[in-house]
């Protein structure tokens, strides 16, 4: 349905117009000011285009791919444990190059940070001996390995995959809010968003310049052949097995 260019803004104020803040907690559509954060702006014209019944279809095709690719997350209780398809977020969330330019290089500035330490602590030991780190921190960690004190990886990375969990803080700056590097999860959920979200709105991906995964994963894969002490062998991914939450992920 097409829809002229004063009915699309009419749509679009409409579909912000229940839309409410929680207080200051920070927001992703709007910045600290109360208004709408630029990059969003183009995404809301775009949506003002559709009736709601477009717009319900468009959200329906999303949905049905997560449906028929078997994405499920595994949800443990107290007595027993549940599959539940992965819940979608069909709005993706926008953020301006610019933005993502900076954050980017501050997480991989964090990294190199952790991997530096890592290696300290495997390594010279540095940072215990110059009283910066107390010794029960790192000799009472059940997951400090004393066997491996002294030994280098062959990748020459201690750490070789590295998550981040981000949020915004009160200013509206991005935090970290937490690090994962055992066995992080999310980059095959991610993939599985990425493709349903373009699947509803195709047409605005082919043009809004969306940065592509395919290159993360392609990387991926070359760091682990790169790890290979014999070229002639094959990488395998080891899995805990079908009961882990995040099974689908690993399969």
């Amino acid at each position: 349905m097409n829809l002229s260019s004063e009915h699309r803004e009419q749509r679009a104020n409409r579909l912000i117009a229940g839309y409410e803040r929680l207080g200051d907690v920070p927001d992703e559509l709007f910045d600290v000011h109360g208004n709408i954060r630029p990059v969003w702006q183009g995404f809301l014209d775009y949506l003002g285009r559709f009736s709601d019944d477009d717009l319900t279809r468009r959200l329906a095709r999303g949905d049905q791919y997560l449906k028929d690719a078997g994405v499920f997350f595994r949800q443990y209780g107290e007595d027993a444990a549940v599959e539940r398809d992965w819940p979608l977020s069909h709005i993706p969330v926008l953020i301006h190059e610019a933005e993502w330019q900076a954050l980017g290089e501050g997480l991989i500035q964090r990294a190199e940070l952790l991997e530096r330490i890592v290696a300290d602590l495997y390594g010279d030991n540095r940072l215990i001996a110059e009283g910066l780190l107390p010794p029960a921190l790192i000799a009472g960690n059940p997951e400090w390995l004393r066997p491996l004190v002294g030994v280098k990886p062959a990748s020459g990375h201690y750490l070789s995959f590295v998550a981040f969990d981000i949020g915004r803080g009160p200013d509206g700056t991005w935090w970290v809010m937490g690090d994962r590097t055992q066995a992080p999860s999310g980059a095959g959920f991610a993939l599985e968003n990425r493709v349903a979200t373009s699947r509803s709105f195709a047409d605005y991906f082919a043009k809004a310049q969306v940065h592509r995964l395919a290159g993360f994963f392609r990387h991926f894969r070359d760091t682990l052949n790169q790890m290979r002490i014999n070229k002639d062998t094959r990488v395998a991914i080891l899995t805990p097995g079908l009961l882990n939450d995040t099974y689908f992920e690993h399969a």
